[in-house]
């Protein structure tokens, strides 16, 4: 008898297993018992809950990213024309907080998850149809599939839906709220178009930092700029800190920045701007023997490159990494009396073009010459006329490879009076004449 109610009693625990039963309480029931064993099963409820909404968000992440990469199969992009009632015309737009940061001392502080709920939120209350599948995850921003069944509120307008959502947004979050928009595509298989033009817009961010909404139709025909702004401003801006000028490094830091949005610089070549005016304050630091690691501001200055900032904000943080570098530079220069020849050095940096010698130099900055080229030989390893030499062939270089202009052009423009000479100089320093290096790299290049 006691084998077979054993036997009975496995397979009824098998079926129970089978059927998903959590756990066994025994008769007579126990409060304390029943309390810990629902508290399980709600922990595992909820487990099991939050596995699944991850592995449906991964799925919807993997057949977005598939549709903006132009690499969904017919059955897939039908099956979406569905979900977006079969739609007539698609447009990709990029949504974007910025400033939120490890430097702004928790203001304003903002997940990824929060904001993207927040968004979801406000686009239910501007388009009611709205559903979670058009939205996507990006690294750092949101993706938004919007389509004209969507925009029926807006006269079909994706440009009117864009400016009430920046609207809505900036009243939540703040006046931090970018929105990049792609062209308009008639089906769903040409999404990957839109997406690629929303992220072109995305290049003209700090152009249009005052309206804050980038639409590729704008920006199609506007070219970028990847260049170098005036080189003098950064010998300018550390000349300026050393001199404890605050209202004349304020008119240089204007002018640097406005210089990103005049010339139309893309990002990365205002980040390398950025870079070169750290490296230019940072080697002066060092001269004066200084160690920049101190700077409580240069982390923030050098880590931004992969944040989200408004150009207010990178001014922000450059704004702080000057005045600090400013005090370091000042009480070292008071520390060190190689605070007078760093200043030569950054001036001969800036004149080298000119009729320079070491008498004028010494003139100049009140110094017996010969004093001053012991000094300089002292400090920096070599002798004046060899520096400015190395600085005059340097810029040659820069000319050689990034203009037309004609070797007796370049010889003038570096300090040389005669071109037959700065052929002779520069040969001697590059083993090859002006012209051999400038055809060098043209193959190079090619």
């Amino acid at each position: 008898m006691t084998t077979v109610l054993s036997d009975f009693m496995f397979k009824y625990a098998q079926q129970a297993v089978r059927y998903g039963v959590h756990d066994f309480i025994l008769k007579p029931i126990d409060r304390d018992e029943m309390t810990n064993t629902l508290r399980a099963l709600q922990e595992k409820l909820l487990t099991e809950r939050q596995r699944k909404m991850r592995s449906e968000k991964l799925i919807l992440s993997s057949v977005i990213e598939t549709l903006i990469k132009g690499e969904a199969s017919a059955d897939l992009i039908e099956e979406w024309h569905k979900k977006a009632h079969d739609a007539k015309s698609f447009t990709y737009v990029f949504v974007e907080l910025n400033d939120v940061h490890p430097w702004s001392n928790g203001q304003n502080a903002v997940t990824m998850q929060e904001f993207k709920e927040g968004v979801q939120s406000e686009l239910h209350r501007l388009m009611p149809d709205f559903e979670q599948i058009f939205l996507h995850e990006h690294r750092g921003r949101l993706g938004i599939i919007v389509t004209d069944h969507l925009l029926a509120d807006y006269g079909g307008s994706v440009e009117a839906f864009a400016s009430v959502l920046k609207k809505h947004l900036t009243e939540r979050y703040g006046n931090r709220i970018f929105l990049f928009v792609g062209s308009s595509v008639d089906c769903l298989s040409k999404l990957p178009q839109s997406y690629e033009a929303a992220k072109e817009a995305l290049l003209y961010k700090y152009i249009f930092d005052d309206e804050r909404i980038v639409f590729y139709e704008t920006i199609r025909d506007m070219p970028l700029n990847y260049i170098e702004v005036n080189h003098n401003l950064y010998n300018q801006l550390v000349q300026q800190l050393e001199e404890a000028k605050e209202d004349v490094v304020k008119a240089t830091v204007d002018q640097l920045f406005e210089q990103f949005r005049s010339k139309r610089l893309a990002p990365e070549a205002i980040k390398m701007n950025i870079h070169h005016s750290i490296t230019a304050v940072v080697r002066m630091i060092q001269e004066l023997g200084g160690d920049e690691q101190e700077l409580e501001s240069l982390v923030p200055i050098i880590s931004w490159h992969d944040l989200n900032l408004t150009l207010a904000e990178l001014r922000r943080l450059f704004d702080e990494f000057i005045r600090e570098s400013g005090l370091m530079i000042r009480r070292l220069m008071q520390e060190s009396n190689k605070g007078n020849i760093a200043k030569i050095k950054n001036y001969i940096e800036s004149n080298f073009h000119k009729n320079i010698s070491l008498k004028s130099l010494a003139s100049e900055f009140y110094l017996n010459p010969v004093y001053l080229g012991q000094l300089f030989k002292k400090h920096y390893g070599k002798y004046f006329n060899d520096y400015v030499l190395e600085l005059r062939i340097l810029e040659a270089k820069r000319l050689l490879r990034q203009t037309d202009l004609r070797v007796y052009e370049i010889a003038e423009r570096v300090g040389f009076k005669n071109a037959d000479y700065f052929v002779t100089q520069f040969e001697k320093l590059e083993h090859m004449t002006p012209t051999e290096y400038r055809t060098s790299q043209m193959g190079s290049v090619s």
